[in-house]
């Protein structure tokens, strides 16, 4: 994995002086908002804390908070982009596994996005993948209609498969169908603040805005993959 750009500004917000985990949480909380987590940085000192799906740092006593991204000098890896990956619901995504299934990636798509089509069809020839997909239907009511029909099929990955790579006709939404999942899956989405489909993610924390082809994805795929 290429070392990632330090796009993100590193800002330092000062803080009252505490020195346990639950002042820490509670200085956060005072700045930013309800602490869904918190636990000790691989860096010494810091905390990582989550608020709102996203990770930021505070010292170990309450001092100042970090907004950025931690990166391991040995191996170059964006630590906070992975953890972010890590803490995925995927349990509300569509998931497909093709041979091994070792390689992961992460997708928010629109079952009416062109790109989002594209990206399907390239889906089916990568080897060796997990691929997650999270409904996101962004484009209008009738991709959250299709997303309600995808979402409430007996074989959801069968009834995306189908409908984004052959055009096939989505089976019928039944009567009683739990759609508490699909609306996760969006509010999801825009805590994440992903504005178009497809949105990738890799294992590695990589992050793509956009289709990308099957040999860029594979590129992703292979320091994780060896």
């Amino acid at each position: 994995m290429k070392l990632p750009l330090l796009a993100a500004t590193l800002a330092c917000v000062s803080l009252a002086a505490f020195a346990d985990e639950a002042d820490v949480k509670k200085a956060v909380e005072a700045k930013l908002g309800k602490v869904e987590k918190i636990a000790r940085a691989p860096m010494t000192g810091i905390w990582e804390v989550t608020v709102d799906g996203q990770i930021f740092y505070a010292d170990d006593k309450g001092a100042y908070l970090i907004f950025g991204n931690l990166l391991e000098m040995k191996t170059g890896k964006n630590l906070t982009a992975e953890r972010q990956f890590n803490s995925l619901p995927l349990e509300l995504a569509v998931k497909q596994v093709r041979g091994s299934g070792k390689n992961v990636m992460v997708t928010f798509e629109d079952p009416n996005c062109g790109y989002c089509k594209k990206l399907a069809k390239d889906v089916l020839t990568l080897k060796d993948v997990t691929v997650y997909t999270f409904l996101y239907p962004v484009l209008g009511d009738d991709s959250y209609e299709k997303s309600k029909a995808i979402w409430c099929a007996p074989d959801k990955a069968k009834a995306w498969i189908d409908w984004m790579t052959a055009g096939k006709a989505l089976p019928a939404i039944p009567a009683k169908c739990d759609m508490s999942g699909l609306e996760k899956s969006a509010q999801l989405g825009r805590k994440l603040r992903i504005n178009g489909t497809p949105a990738i993610f890799f294992a590695g924390g990589e992050r793509v805005g956009g289709y990308i082809p099957v040999a860029e994805i594979e590129k992703r795929f292979a320091p994780a993959g060896g």
